[in-house]
């Protein structure tokens, strides 16, 4: 049995911009896991990379094959309508938008890590006790 995260928009976006995270976030799409999100994922990597083009990051053409990338890494897309009462009971608990209580509700409800980008995210994981995995930047290596 594979090991099930779900994936927040900072990670799936980054895999389409190619922005600067670890190896780690690019092998998770290899690695042999399970990867699920809540369908708002394609509404919030679909907005990220509409604010890349429009500044430039990225082309058309990387912005069409966004939807392929999520149709092809992630396994599940579960409908925010079945996660939106927990959702919105962890908004209210959290003091927090509602768009990422998504994520915590279906790590929650499918007992699953939770993988992302946002320390935010990962701080509110660990205030709720949920697994999470935080994907940060490679660090630079130094030379002497």
């Amino acid at each position: 049995m594979s090991t099930l995260l779900v994936v927040d928009a900072s990670v799936a976006t980054a895999w389409i911009t190619r922005e600067d995270i670890s190896p780690e976030a690019r092998l998770l799409l290899t690695a042999g896991v399970e990867l699920i999100a809540p369908d708002l994922i394609v509404a919030e990597v679909g907005n990220a990379l509409w604010k890349a083009g429009r500044r430039g990051q990225v082309s058309n053409r990387q912005v069409l094959g966004a939807a392929r990338m999520l149709a092809g890494g992630l396994a599940v897309l579960h409908p925010t309508l079945d996660l939106l009462l927990a959702a919105s009971e962890l908004a209210r608990e959290l003091a927090h938008p509602i768009y990422d209580c998504f994520y915590l509700a279906l790590a929650l409800r499918e007992d699953a890590q939770v993988v992302t980008a946002d320390g935010r995210m990962a701080a509110l994981c660990g205030i709720r006790g949920i697994a999470v995995r935080l994907i940060t930047p490679p660090q630079p290596s130094s030379s002497a």
